[in-house]
Formats: structure tokens, C-alpha cells, sequence
């Protein structure tokens, strides 16, 4: 990241350069393992049976995929990136899904909604991209019901020997080594490390929630803290 380019345009520019190996590459770098953790926070979701979904930073629209399969209430995706968002409808026109799921580009922190309008608001890996981070989740928030449900699955830092060591040299030395040769863009998978490492993961997280409105506050560790499932909700 530059200082001349603000953080969100940069985000932009890296997910539309890379968005016709996002998938591929999602899977391959996480053996798999993430389509399990979606799955878990739809089941999370689906608990409380919300009639009208956001899916925040959607993507090429995995989430909201794993979603619609589960139940036949509309999705709606929100991305920053076209050149994702493009991916996602390709898929959902060969799934059938394009009347389930809207995907509209949107940006995180402004969202085109009125307040009051969904059940649920879901975010998979797109937290730690925001720009501002409080501004984004009050803005999911201010769109949520009251009563509503936020679910967010994000990248955390696990704490414990081994799993700490082996993540921490995969995540520095491997997964962008690999990303690089396989998307042929020099920062993403630079991007990705330092991205999570930055961000305020466990009960640090909680507090942005806390802050921003929400109550009912918890982690859901996965795989030995390699990723979190947080959910709160709004007053």
C-alpha cells in the first residue's frame, strides 16, 4: 500500500487484478479448509432463519452461494470490485441463482441501503480490508433490523504451539511465494499476511463490535484460531 493511493482504491485495483484466479487460489492456499468455514457461519446464520441477507464484500459471491443453498430468501452481495463481482454472476447464471442473489458494486463503509432493511448481515474475509473499520461495521449496523444478526469470518492469529510457528511461516514465505506465481500479482498475496497481521483479531474485534452498537458478542475460533467466526447483534 502507498501513501499516495487511500487504502480502499488500492483494494480495488489488487481484487480486479486477480479476480479470474480469486477462487482458484482461495481454495488451493487453504487446502479446501474454507469452504468449511463458510459453511459454518451459514449454519449460523440459517439459526435464526433471516428473510432478507447482505453479504458484505461478497466477492465472487461464495458466501452468498453457500447461503442460497440452504434457504430460498433473497441475497443481496455488495462488492468494491467489478472485475469480482463480474466472476460472481458468471456463477450464479450457471448455478441458477441470479434471482436469488443481487450482486451490486457498493462500497463497505457507504452503504446504498435505507436503515432498518435486512435479518442478517454476513462478511467473509472483507473486515480487515476496510479502510476504516468502525464506519464499516456501524454502517452494517445502521442497515441491520433491530434484533438483526452481523456474522463475520475473518483470518485471526493462532496463539498456540505448533500451529503458531507453522502459520506464521506459511502465511510469511509460502502463501505469498505461491500467490505470486499463480496470479502473477506481485502485492496481493504480500497484501494477505500483512493484512491479517494487522488486524485486531479476538477480543479486540469484539470491542470494535461493542463500540459500534452491537451486543450479544462472541468468537467462534476454527482450525486453531487460523480463522474466527465472530457474530453480535444488533440492539
Amino acid at each position: 500500500m502507498t501513501a499516495s493511493t487511500g487504502k480502499k482504491e488500492q483494494v480495488r485495483v489488487m481484487f480486479d487484478n486477480i479476480a479470474y484466479k480469486y477462487d482458484f487460489l482461495n481454495h488451493f492456499l487453504s487446502a479446501g479448509i474454507d469452504i468449511g468455514w463458510r459453511k459454518k457461519l451459514v449454519k449460523m446464520i440459517n439459526k435464526h432463519q433471516p428473510q432478507h441477507t447482505l453479504d458484505v464484500a461478497t466477492g465472487t459471491a461464495d458466501l452468498a452461494i453457500a447461503l442460497a443453498k440452504k434457504t430460498k430468501t433473497p441475497i443481496i452481495g455488495i462488492d468494491i470490485s467489478n472485475g469480482m463481482l463480474d466472476i460472481g454472476r458468471e456463477k450464479l447464471k450457471k448455478l441458477n441463482l441470479d434471482q436469488q442473489i443481487v450482486l451490486q458494486q457498493a462500497d463497505s463503509e457507504n452503504l446504498p441501503f435505507d436503515d432498518n432493511v435486512f435479518d442478517a448481515v454476513m462478511v467473509a474475509f472483507g473486515v480487515r480490508n476496510f479502510e476504516n473499520l468502525d464506519k464499516g461495521l456501524a454502517e452494517m449496523n445502521r442497515v441491520l433490523k433491530p434484533g438483526g444478526m452481523l456474522a463475520v469470518l475473518e483470518f485471526s492469529r493462532p496463539r498456540k504451539f505448533p500451529v503458531k510457528q507453522l502459520y506464521n511461516f506459511y502465511f510469511r514465505f509460502i502463501l505469498p511465494f505461491l500467490g505470486r506465481l499463480i496470479s502473477k500479482d506481485k502485492g496481493a498475496y504480500t497484501y494477505l499476511p500483512e493484512s491479517v497481521g494487522k488486524f485486531p483479531d479476538g477480543q479486540d474485534f469484539i470491542n470494535h463490535l461493542t463500540s459500534c452498537g452491537y451486543h450479544k458478542n462472541s468468537e467462534r475460533r476454527l482450525s486453531f484460531g487460523i480463522a474466527t467466526i465472530y457474530t453480535g447483534f444488533k440492539a
